[in-house]
């Protein structure tokens, strides 16, 4: 072998692949290097990193015979205490010890002693003064409806919870089809909806749209109900915002037994600054777990930054990863927050359109070396889960394999596609619409990296902005959606949101993401309650009923979403890799592209249909619609008859051999080659 051969051979991957990289080799195998570096300090001989992760085995609250056992680790304090009701909240009847590197322990006679249900807490004692405190692994939190105040809760019910999802097991090469979630505002009420609540009324829904995987949000527990759930408080506490641990996993075993993965949406990337409810300052020291000074202030989020350089974070973290896939059952995870994760200065103001952005003084090496491990452990742990990247400044690696030089990610969000669609919307005027730009958007991902497609996740429809339904029908909504009354402005809207959802799962990645309701276009915006709108639950719910009650055009794109999914499904779309575009026409406003055999045809012009628009065939054959946006069971005009069958024909030796098709405006077909009977 030649030694240019050679050196080709041993490089990394993601060199082969993209050539822009090659000035940052160095860069990629120091990334490698601290890797394995740190993962050789991390482990002892023999150790995986399931084992060194299992913090939550040691720390908080454990029986052993006899009795409880209590640790922490608070290596800033001077003196910690065990109080709770069991002691009628004495600070002094129950001192723990110090037992070296930072950790205290106390062995509490009596199995009965911490009755469950039982509250308690720690009085940490260090050079700040003297302050109950939360425990750090506490596994649920509740809050005292008279003083507000929140207390860990002893969870020790006399049986325990009984898995029967043994059998059920998340399918690696499937690409997820994602149904985003929040367990609070799944309720048609104004109130906060409940795990069994969801289990039984939203499970079946996404079930029967063909969904095959469930992203729950808001799950860690937070104080502030508003925050959405990225205020995280007790990194180990299943939310008792909407019930019990024990209710949570009756939830996750229910979607396993529908065959349904479950995702949770994790908040590695920074942890709410409250000292009371949280884990800052736990040991008297602002640096315990986050960054010292002011690095340790995330600038725009109001919350603290994680130190990833340190063992003690890393450990509690990783653990953290593990708990929520042994203790209940997920699937793997959506990471929160990767880019404020990536960056130094959080990535905030860049645009990211220079290579040297991402291998600079500014990029956060040990929070990327933390999200290698942190994939690593996911997939040591549980085979076929699945991590995904909420990452939108496009570094190169995330979603490759360490070894490879990546990261470790195996999908990560394109974030920039609802960006695009908003933008299209709010500036361009009908027929003007930049069909090169949009398709650009849908292509755009790194090589070898698999994306996540969407039109709008929960983050388009927060307070301030609007759900892509209500910013194309706006007002009209309110008025408009009854099926028997005619109304150009609400029918057009209902044309384009089925289009833009059709064009973004059939080209834009290798999964798909929706956020509840919007399959069907829930109307209005995302508010939860807070003093600015009188605590008011009205925008913090989902009105199922507009899809239900058979009178509205909700149904009609509810109907829609679910044909797509079942498209998208039966033939394997989203595992075609890129799309081939055959046609692109920005005056025609046409758009027509190929994957895994189907065509996609997209006329996004308000007025001209095209009567004989050429479409180039993958093949010779006879080819049909299986899939029209204009039927009226989605709330279109029947202008396409799918019963019609397109003979391929020999053209010019330019656009070699195809056929004419009639693409009305506004409407969106998919095509197939018919199969011989």
């Amino acid at each position: 072998m030649e030694k240019s051969e050679k050196t080709r051979e041993n490089r990394l991957k993601i060199l082969l692949d993209d050539p822009y990289l090659e000035s940052f080799e160095g860069d990629l195998c120091e990334r490698v290097r601290r890797y394995k570096a740190r993962k050789k300090q991390l482990l002892q001989r023999g150790q995986t990193l399931s084992d060194f992760a299992s913090g939550y085995l040691y720390y908080g609250f454990h029986k052993e015979k006899g009795g409880w056992v209590y640790r922490e680790w608070a290596p800033g304090a001077t003196a910690m205490h065990l109080v709770g009701d069991f002691n009628n909240w004495n600070r002094e009847s129950h001192p723990m010890t110090a037992i070296g590197d930072g950790n205290w322990e106390i062995h509490i006679p009596g199995v009965r002693t911490l009755k469950h249900l039982s509250k308690v807490k720690v009085c940490v004692t260090s050079e700040r003064g003297t302050e109950d405190r939360i425990p750090l692994y506490a596994t649920y939190v509740t809050q005292d409806k008279t003083t507000k105040s929140f207390n860990a809760t002893i969870w020790n019910p006399r049986s325990s919870f009984v898995w029967t999802d043994e059998k059920f097991r998340p399918k690696k090469n499937v690409p997820p089809l994602i149904y985003e979630a929040h367990v609070g505002m799944a309720t048609e009420e104004e109130r906060v909806g409940t795990y069994l609540e969801f289990m039984r009324d939203v499970l079946p829904r996404i079930k029967k749209d063909g969904y095959n995987t469930v992203q729950l949000m808001a799950i860690m527990e937070h104080p502030y109900y508003a925050s959405f759930g990225y205020q995280v408080s007790n990194f180990f506490a299943a939310s008792s915002w909407y019930g019990t641990p024990d209710d949570l996993k009756a939830l996750i075993n229910e979607a396993h037994r529908l065959g349904l993965s479950v995702l949770l949406d994790i908040v590695h990337s920074h942890a709410v600054k409250n000292t009371v409810e949280g884990i800052n300052g736990f040991d008297g020291r602002d640096d315990q777990f986050f960054k010292a000074g002011p690095a340790g202030d995330h600038p725009a989020w109001g919350s603290k930054v994680f130190d990833y350089g340190k063992t003690g974070v890393i450990h509690f973290l990783l653990s953290n990863v593990k708990f929520w896939i042994e203790e209940y059952h997920f699937d793997g995870f959506r990471f929160d927050g990767v880019t404020s994760m990536l960056y130094l200065d959080h990535g905030l103001g860049s645009n990211f359109t220079d290579y040297r952005q991402y291998f600079s003084m500014n990029t956060d090496v040990d929070a990327v070396t933390y999200l290698q491990l942190a994939t690593e452990l996911t997939h040591e742990i549980k085979r076929g889960s699945i991590c995904i990247a909420e990452e939108m400044s496009g570094m190169p690696g995330m979603c490759r394999p360490i070894r490879e030089g990546g990261i470790g990610f195996d999908y990560r969000l394109s974030m920039g596609l609802p960006d695009f669609f908003i933008k299209t919307i709010k500036e361009k005027e009908d027929g003007h619409w930049d069909i090169g730009k949009m398709y650009y958007e849908l292509i755009s991902r790194r090589p070898g990296e698999k994306n996540i497609a969407y039109a709008e996740s929960h983050d388009q429809a927060l307070v301030g902005d609007k759900t892509i339904m209500f910013r194309l029908a706006d007002k009209e909504m309110y008025w408009g959606m009854d099926r028997a009354d005619p109304n150009i402005i609400v029918e057009r809207a209902v044309a384009l949101h089925k289009m833009i959802r059709l064009v973004t799962i059939g080209a834009g990645g290798e999964g798909y993401l929706n956020f509840m309701g919007n399959e069907f276009g829930h109307p209005e915006w995302i508010d939860f309650p807070r003093e600015g709108n009188g605590w008011s639950f009205k925008h913090a719910r989902r009105l199922w009923s507009l899809a239900d009650n058979g009178f509205l055009r909700y149904e009609l794109l509810g109907n829609f979403d679910k044909a797509m999914i079942e498209l998208i499904k039966k033939y394997r779309v989203l595992e075609g890799g890129m799309p081939r575009c055959m046609r692109q026409h920005e005056d025609d406003q046409i758009l027509v592209f190929e994957k895994m055999g189907c065509i996609f045809a997209f006329n996004f012009h308000p007025t001209n249909s095209q009567t004989g628009l050429f479409i180039n065939a993958p093949e010779l054959g006879d080819y049909q619609v299986i899939l029209s946006s204009d039927d009226r069971v989605f709330g279109g005009y029947d202008r396409v008859d799918k019963s019609v069958i397109y003979h391929t024909w020999a053209h010019d030796p330019q656009l070699g051999d195809g056929f004419s098709l009639y693409l009305p405006a506004r409407c969106a077909v998919v095509l197939r080659k018919v199969e011989a009977k």
